[in-house]
């Protein structure tokens, strides 16, 4: 393991406490996420489903977690479920958990194995009257593919057809959302890894490369470092190119004179970081690039400030379009005249800068949490205004990670920003 674990007294509070929300008779069952095939005898890197992962910390495909509170038998009252790791899956696929290992991580006594899960479900659902189950929740994605989670609240539906279902995500969620200490520490160290990259890659980037030199510099740092890897597939993207929000080519060669934006993060002990900068390929930002730079950076300094309890993703927003329109003026790309009379259906910054400023951060990159959600003290999100400006072939985008405080805490604060810093390390 490349990470150093959370202690199982984490996993342990997470669970009383989404007990504490359940009602009487209930019974939650969780599943791992699949391991999707590539060819022959190749997986797709697995990723754990990140609810399993908040309630157990098992990293580790065929897990099912059961919390029975009020089943007859204490010991069916908590079940954790593993892969059998038989001394033939051991040879092929490496190190398994054995039971003892997966009661160090998660704190759950009963341990069984998954091929034990069919005849023990029996009982707990005849104990049992209502069932929470999870499936994904986002009002911006739909799941389609029937992944794990679906077939097996299907199967269940299929064979046990009078019980009551519940969601987990109303309860889970908002538990999620908020960060505790050990959560703040492993974001921290996905952060400072992701500067570290950052300050790698910079001192690479020259007219000429091509944009996944770029990327495997941050790549290198990372794993060097203990994080598993990319939290997202990383954007590098020059030139015009800058302009596209979620270009993940970086197929294309660095020209003297374009800006490079880079939105990428390291992933340590399955928490994600995530940063963007933008910088000149040539060490030297021009006039024009500088000005629109400035214009994002003043945007960016205002507005980590405002992440206070009390505050919405919507009223960051409102903030940050309101200056969008005064820096975007400046920038003679629209007039105090245009803006009187726009259409406030199509408003003019929407040209310029199409995303929110703001998202939810955690054991996803775009973790649990919606706009209108009041921000509590230990959330996290992401900060990250940015102007594009496709006739001009110049997107800039500034982005860090913000703890919620009165002081709000930016986890980035030592990340290169200023324009003097960007041109002095890429100079160096």
């Amino acid at each position: 393991m490349k990470y150093q674990p959370l202690q199982n007294s984490f996993y342990i509070r997470n669970r009383e406490s989404f007990v504490s929300e359940m009602e009487m008779n209930g019974v939650l069952i969780l599943t791992s996420h699949d391991e999707y095939p590539r060819s022959g005898d190749t997986t797709f890197p697995f990723r754990q489903n990140s609810e399993l992962l908040y309630l157990t910390g098992i990293d580790q495909e065929e897990t099912f977690l059961v919390l029975a509170p009020w089943h007859p038998n204490p010991d069916y009252r908590e079940i954790l479920f593993i892969k059998n790791p038989s001394p033939e899956m051991v040879i092929w696929y490496g190190h398994r958990l054995s039971k003892q290992q997966a009661t160090e991580i998660s704190g759950i006594k009963t341990i069984m194995f998954t091929e034990q899960l069919e005849s023990i479900l029996q009982d707990i659902m005849v104990n049992s009257q209502i069932i929470y189950l999870h499936l994904p929740e986002n009002p911006r994605m739909k799941v389609v593919h029937p992944t794990q989670e679906i077939r097996f609240a299907e199967k269940l539906k299929r064979e046990y057809p009078l019980h009551d279902y519940r969601r987990v995500a109303p309860i889970l969620y908002p538990q999620r959302a908020v960060k505790q200490s050990e959560e703040f520490n492993a974001i921290k160290k996905a952060c400072d890894i992701t500067n570290k990259a950052f300050q790698r890659a910079l001192k690479a980037v020259k007219p000429g490369k091509f944009e996944y030199e770029i990327e495997a510099e941050l790549i290198y740092e990372m794993t060097k470092s203990g994080a598993t890897g990319h939290s997202f597939a990383p954007i590098i993207a020059a030139g015009s190119d800058t302009c596209i929000l979620h270009y993940i080519k970086n197929d294309k060669v660095m020209q003297d004179g374009d800006l490079l934006l880079m939105d990428f993060g390291a992933e340590y002990a399955n928490y994600a970081g995530d940063a963007t900068r933008t910088v000149p390929v040539n060490g030297k930002f021009s006039p024009r690039q500088k000005e629109v730079y400035h214009a994002v950076l003043s945007i960016f300094k205002e507005t980590i400030p405002l992440f206070k309890p009390g505050m919405t993703i919507h009223k960051i927003n409102d903030y940050v379009f309101k200056r969008m329109d005064e820096e975007l003026i400046k920038l003679g790309l629209y007039t105090e005249e245009d803006l009187k009379n726009q259409n406030s259906a199509s408003p003019l910054f929407k040209k310029y800068y199409m995303h929110n400023t703001s998202h939810f951060m955690g054991l996803d990159v775009h973790d649990v949490g919606q706009r209108d959600w009041t921000f509590q003290p230990g959330m996290i999100l992401s900060c990250e205004p940015g102007i594009y400006i496709a006739e001009e072939g110049i997107g800039v985008r500034i982005e860090t990670d913000v703890v919620v405080a009165e002081n709000p805490i930016n986890l980035m604060a030592d990340m290169p920003v200023e324009v003097e810093d960007i041109e002095k390390l890429m100079n160096s």
